[in-house]
């Protein structure tokens, strides 16, 4: 894999994800759930929830990125206040 550029972050990175998606599959095995409506007026499971705030995180970092620069760990604040605010009302 020297073709793929391997630095701790990018690691750290996808053994977040993988671990998310084991929690979030384990979670659905011992306690399954019915969809829930939200704010957006779709019935939504935890992960649904999960690829949501995922999806909406990238973005956030991608425009963090564009607008501010680099120090990402002040976006990082925002992507988990935006995660928590899905998780709750969405």
């Amino acid at each position: 894999m020297a073709w793929m550029a391997w630095t701790w972050p990018t690691a750290i990175f996808f053994t977040v994800i993988a671990a998310l998606l084991i929690t979030f599959t384990v979670l659905a095995i011992k306690f399954p759930e019915t969809p829930r409506v939200g704010i957006l007026r779709i019935e939504t499971t935890r992960g649904d929830r999960l690829f949501i705030s995922l999806l909406g995180s990238a973005f956030i970092n991608l425009a963090w990125l564009q607008l501010v620069g680099v120090n990402q760990a002040f976006a990082l604040i925002v992507c988990l206040i935006y995660a928590a605010a899905v998780f709750r009302w969405v």
